[in-house]
């Protein structure tokens, strides 16, 4: 492969940090990173639900000044 990174090559990169780093930093390093990735889809998923609640309210509105255009 040209310009690819194969498999070996990362099962060498992967021996050396575990040697490194030893296996329970590893692992401690990999659950930080799990919960910042899930704290971080939380906080854009709560985002677009208040854009989402937003922009309902918005038409709720929007519907409720037609609707009183027209009787007026």
């Amino acid at each position: 492969m040209l310009g690819g990174i194969s498999i070996w090559q990362l099962l060498i990169v992967l021996a050396i940090l575990v040697l490194i780093f030893g296996t329970k930093k590893l692992k401690n390093l990999g659950s930080d990173l799990g919960g910042a990735v899930k704290g971080f889809k939380e906080a854009v998923d709560k985002d677009n639900d208040t854009e989402d609640e937003k922009t309902a309210q918005h038409k709720v509105i929007d519907a409720d000044v037609k609707k009183d255009d027209k009787s007026a």
